[in-house]
């Protein structure tokens, strides 16, 4: 009796585990203190991290949502809110007025990829070229990617680099890498 009744308590978990997306947010890490889930796309996850409301309204303002939630596949580089509250002061708020969505949309776009890579595929690529990989972003932006001692590093055309301090954040519509910078395109 005893093995029939540990049966069903764990049938439950499992089964209230899968009503509740719990289970597809074991293997990602947390971010921003909110779990983030396999089965939700980049923006239903990204509304959910403290750290990431600049982006999401900066993503708003962009009118990205639609593509952002769309099937992609898609790898975003996410940078939070202490990488924007680095930049001049002011560069936010310019860039979320109505007059400057243009270029708020092309700084935006220059975080995503279009393709679904983790760090272990980014490290692959690295590795084949020979120890940098340059890839191009859905905003026409040229980022260099390293890899080293289990770090993976983006660097922008204009020499910033950015630390992947969050990898391989999996979404239904691809993965997110939390960054500390902010990427911007070549002026």
């Amino acid at each position: 009796m005893t093995i029939s009744l540990r049966a069903v308590s764990v049938a439950a978990i499992l089964s209230f585990g899968a009503l509740t997306g719990s289970v597809f947010a074991q293997d990602n890490p947390m971010v921003g203190g909110a779990a983030m889930f396999a089965d939700k796309n980049i923006v239903e996850n990204a509304v959910n991290s403290a750290d990431h409301t600049t982006l999401v309204a900066a993503v708003q303002a962009a009118g990205l949502v639609d593509t952002l939630s769309g099937p992609g596949p898609f790898t975003v580089l996410a940078p939070t809110n202490e990488a924007f509250a680095a930049l001049p002061a002011g560069t936010v708020e310019n860039l979320l007025k109505p007059e400057n969505k243009d270029m708020l949309t092309k700084v935006l776009t220059c975080h995503v990829v279009a393709a679904k890579a983790l760090s272990t595929d980014i490290a692959s690529m690295v590795e084949a070229g020979g120890g940098e990989h340059v890839v191009d972003t859905v905003g026409g932006c040229k980022l260099t990617l390293k890899a080293a001692d289990g770090k993976v590093t983006v660097t922008d055309e204009n020499g910033t680099v950015a630390n992947v301090t969050i990898p391989d954040v999996i979404q239904s519509n691809g993965v997110i890498h939390v960054i500390d910078k902010v990427l911007t395109p070549k002026m």
